[in-house]
């Protein structure tokens, strides 16, 4: 999919094709759709009138979003307590590594400079957290997404901030990477120089299914011989503990939604 978006030039569009697809849009096109119908039929108006407005407002909830994310992708648990992982569980026969995914850049006006948007932050953040606890090494991977306008890459940002604020250098940074596809692709690559047993995979639980996907697929391509192991991100974990502000409309609601969509459509194109 990647590659034909690329091959007919419209590869830069991929921003603007998500937001045409992706909640709530679909859903408010369903409303007008149905304010539409009224006229003509108003049993299907109504009927469209009233679903569209009941899945906006699921998808506006973080009880929605949650449902979404589990039952649109079904990603893998967190990877807890790695300090005792890591004492508990037989060693690969060779080192292991910790790979970041970088999600995406921001202009910082109150740094006066550009940095990693706050997805980009908190994988590297948990990533060194990682590295801390566990000894591994972390590496970095992201360049410039699809529509970007120039600019240091995220890779680059990445290395500055694990320095300069984490104190934790990194081991490497791969920074030609423009999205998923390419960051397993171009990492898997990196390694045929820095050969590992095991690449300790940090990204957010929506996107883990489908960055694991690629990396395997990677990793087979490349003729390696390296174990995945997931350590997700940004989990929501409640249980049974849902209040009821859970279940009204939020921002949050909203973000976490388009992002379970996002990845389940990316999924199922083979993005």
């Amino acid at each position: 999919m990647n590659a034909w978006m690329q091959t007919i030039g419209i590869d830069g569009l991929k921003p603007l094709l998500a937001t045409l697809v992706l909640p709530p849009m679909p859903w408010l096109l369903l409303i007008l759709l149905g304010g539409w119908w009224l006229r003509r039929s108003r049993p299907l108006g109504r009927t469209l009138l009233l679903t569209g407005v009941a899945l906006a407002w699921a998808c506006w909830t973080p009880a929605g979003a949650e449902v979404a994310t589990r039952w649109l992708l079904d990603p893998p648990p967190p990877l807890r307590d790695p300090a005792r992982f890591v004492k508990t569980t037989p060693p690969p026969n060779g080192p292991t590594l910790i790979v970041v995914l970088g999600g995406g850049r921001r202009e910082a006006a109150e740094y006066d400079e550009v940095s990693l948007n706050l997805i980009s932050i908190e994988r590297l953040r948990y990533g060194i957290w990682l590295s801390r606890e566990t000894g591994w090494p972390v590496a970095f991977t992201g360049g410039l997404s699809p529509g970007s306008q120039g600019g240091p890459s995220e890779a680059a940002i990445a290395t500055r901030i694990a320095r300069d604020e984490f104190r934790h250098p990194l081991l490497f940074a791969e920074d030609r990477s423009r999205d998923t596809h390419e960051n397993a692709l171009r990492t898997v690559d990196m390694l045929r120089t820095q050969p590992v047993a095991r690449v300790v995979l940090v990204t957010h639980d929506e996107h883990m299914p489908r960055a694991l996907r690629h990396f395997h697929r990677a990793r087979d391509a490349a003729g390696l011989h390296f174990d995945l192991l997931p350590a997700p991100v940004g989990i929501t974990e409640k249980g049974d503990d849902w209040v009821l502000g859970d279940y009204l409309p939020s921002a949050l609601g909203i973000t976490r939604s388009r992002y379970a969509f996002r990845e389940w459509l990316a999924w199922l194109v083979g993005a």
